[in-house]
């Protein structure tokens, strides 16, 4: 063990990036640079990331709220329309909404409760447990909530976003109606013409509606799936993964990324003659033990990767060797025992206790949280991490 350093991940600054810039090259020479400046080598296996919202700037992929508006439209007719279990969001849905509501005479919202999808609370278990109210099978509404609950702003933003939402819905021109309730199909009460926006649930909220009876059903991800009167689209994920880029506008998820993430890698080879692994990530795949947020509002961590981040962790548990196979070593013997049981490893170790305690999870969820969690979502101006150590273990020399 004569290396000290581990993984080690660094926030690369960009220029800001408009649309039509050459991000390829961008990438590969900010990389670059910032190995010149601060002196470090390249490796096979380091990996090169760049976050999401810079891919969909440089293709330029954006809708207004008419663009949405229009879409609705088309899809579901122009009448009263529900709206199931958006997230509370000023960035990630107020500007979504408001393209919804411009698209429509009448919104039905309906709103889960206690939180919504990745945890954004509305009321606490505490209130709700001691007002009786059972969210599971109780529906509420707009004066059953504020009589039992009253005003509750966001933790974090002060937002009172029942309020927020209602006035965005009734200033695009469209009455509103709140409900709140966690079964899907309580929205068929009011309308058979409904866009389900949760994430990760998407696929069963939708299956579960067009059972019940609903008529135009569409999920989130099946709005803005093609250009709209000269907008940006996604093929894939529609407004899922979509951001507030002014007003009037969203940024939407990057299309088309795996041609950019291979071109990048190509490149960075030639110049530098390391096979470096590139993806592209969005939110990745933590909660805040306080507010019980969950950072995953994009519909995936990573859009497009290159191959070699295909997969799982396939480790050790470090402690468990030291305290069950050779608790009676120590010092340079018991570290040569480890070094010898990580070399003999064989290639899939679920279901042993030696991993256990171990994550289990996608290399691509995994190293998209650590990027995420590195450049941050505000002013640092790195949009680009770049990884180093992350594929080595205890026997790297």
């Amino acid at each position: 063990m004569s290396r000290m350093v581990g993984t080690v991940s660094r926030g690369v600054r960009a220029p800001i990036i408009r649309e039509g810039d050459d991000l390829k090259q961008i990438v590969v020479d900010s990389v670059l640079e910032a190995a010149r400046q601060e002196g470090f080598a390249f490796h096979d296996r380091d990996i090169v990331a760049m976050t999401e919202a810079i891919v969909a700037r440089a293709q330029g992929n954006y809708a207004t709220v008419e663009q949405i508006a229009r879409d609705v439209r088309q899809k579901l007719g122009g009448g009263t329309v529900g709206v199931i279990f958006p997230i509370l969001s000023r960035n990630r849905f107020a500007i979504c909404l408001r393209g919804i509501a411009k698209g429509a005479k009448k919104v039905v919202l309906m709103l889960s409760y206690p939180a919504d999808e990745v945890g954004n609370h509305l009321v606490d278990w505490d209130a709700l447990d001691k007002a009786g109210v059972d969210p599971y099978k109780d529906v509420l509404s707009l004066m059953e909530y504020r009589r039992l609950f009253g005003v509750r702003p966001h933790r974090f933003t002060g937002v009172d976003y029942v309020d927020y939402y209602s006035r965005l819905i009734r200033e695009s021109g469209a009455e509103v109606e709140v409900v709140f309730a966690n079964d899907a199909r309580e929205i068929l009460k009011y309308t058979k013409d409904v866009i389900h926006c949760d994430i990760h649930t998407r696929a069963r909220t939708g299956r579960i509606l067009r059972s019940a009876g609903g008529q135009r059903i569409f999920g989130l991800d099946e709005i803005m799936t093609s250009p709209v009167d000269g907008s940006g689209w996604n093929e894939r994920y529609g407004l899922l993964g979509s951001n507030k880029a002014t007003e009037d506008k969203v940024k939407l998820f990057p299309r088309d990324c795996q041609a950019l993430v291979e071109a990048i890698q190509a490149d960075l080879i030639q110049r530098t003659g390391k096979r470096i692994e590139v993806m592209v990530y969005g939110d990745g795949a933590f909660k805040d033990p306080i507010g019980k947020i969950w950072e995953l509002a994009d519909p995936v961590v990573s859009p497009a990767y290159t191959k070699g981040l295909e997969g799982t962790p396939n480790e050790l548990k470090l402690k468990y060797l030291a305290d069950n196979d050779f608790a009676a070593l120590s010092g340079d013997e018991l570290r040569q025992a480890i070094e010898a049981e990580i070399r003999r490893k064989d290639g899939d170790l679920v279901g042993q206790m030696v991993s256990e305690g171990t994550t289990p999870r996608r290399l691509t969820d995994l190293i998209g949280s650590l990027c995420d969690l590195t450049s941050g979502s505000g002013d640092k101006g790195t949009p680009i991490v770049f990884i180093q150590g992350y594929f080595d273990n205890y026997t790297a020399e």
